[in-house]
């Protein structure tokens, strides 16, 4: 009864694999170059607007706002790699358990 529930939680969690590694890689690369331009933007967007508008206070929040992002990048990358080593565990193990 045990082995049966491992099995079938097990067959139902995600897989991932060393080679899935890439894909997010590029996808977080883009996804900052992405956030860079768009702060840019924000930014050259803002300083057309006379100060202390209602449209320059809504800009400059905007930017503090996704300014906060790339901060929170590297945690993103340390659980995305974090789950791609407990998958592989998983699976060796679980092939060892067999």
């Amino acid at each position: 009864m045990q082995k049966t529930k491992v099995k079938e939680s097990i067959e139902n969690m995600a897989r991932f694999e060393i080679k899935d590694l890439l894909g997010i890689g590029l996808t977080l690369v883009v996804l900052v170059i992405g956030l860079a331009y768009g702060l840019e933007i924000m930014g050259d967007i803002r300083d057309d607007m006379t100060s202390s508008s209602a449209e320059y206070n809504a800009t400059e929040d905007g930017i503090s706002a996704i300014a906060k992002i790339p901060n929170k990048l590297p945690m993103i990358v340390t659980v995305i790699i974090a789950a791609v080593i407990i998958g592989v565990l998983v699976r060796y193990l679980w092939v060892s358990y067999k």
